[in-house]
């Protein structure tokens, strides 16, 4: 496995609006993230780190504007957090290597899949393509990539 790590190369690689959302705990505006829409097989990774996070047989439209996904790819890349910020409780999901913010989840996702809904800002995630994955080094979660 791939040492993942925060760098500050990494951190001064990134674009405003990723540095806003994983460093400062932003949120991009729903409906917006470049991944929303995107039904391409591969697995979107910590755009800071590179651990694998999320797999796209794992995402489905949740209506909420920011991709939702049922699970992690390895609950070991997840940190969840209490977070009692605007008012609310919720459950802050950041990366456990990179400490990128990712987003948040809910208990209101499928129930046949388990019933979680991680809502991700695009801007913390970087999608690597199924046919990509193996020469970007990360071939052995190719097994949890279906077609979509």
């Amino acid at each position: 496995m791939k040492p993942y790590k925060k760098s500050d190369a990494a951190i001064a690689a990134l674009a405003p609006e990723q540095f806003r959302v994983t460093q400062q705990s932003g949120t991009e505006k729903p409906g917006t993230g470049e991944h929303l829409d995107n039904t391409e097989p591969g697995i979107y990774v910590d755009v800071v780190s590179g651990e694998p996070l999320f797999a796209s047989s794992d995402k489905f439209e949740s209506g909420c504007g920011w991709p939702s996904f049922t699970k992690p790819i390895e609950n070991a890349h997840i940190n969840e957090l209490r977070d009692v910020s605007h008012g609310m409780v919720r459950t802050e999901v950041r990366s456990a290597h990179g400490d990128s913010h990712l987003g948040h989840v809910f208990p209101d996702g499928p129930r046949d899949r388990g019933g979680l809904r991680y809502c991700i800002n695009s801007a913390s995630l970087r999608f690597i393509h199924r046919d990509d994955m193996e020469a970007a080094g990360y071939g052995e979660y190719l097994d949890q990539v279906e077609d979509c």
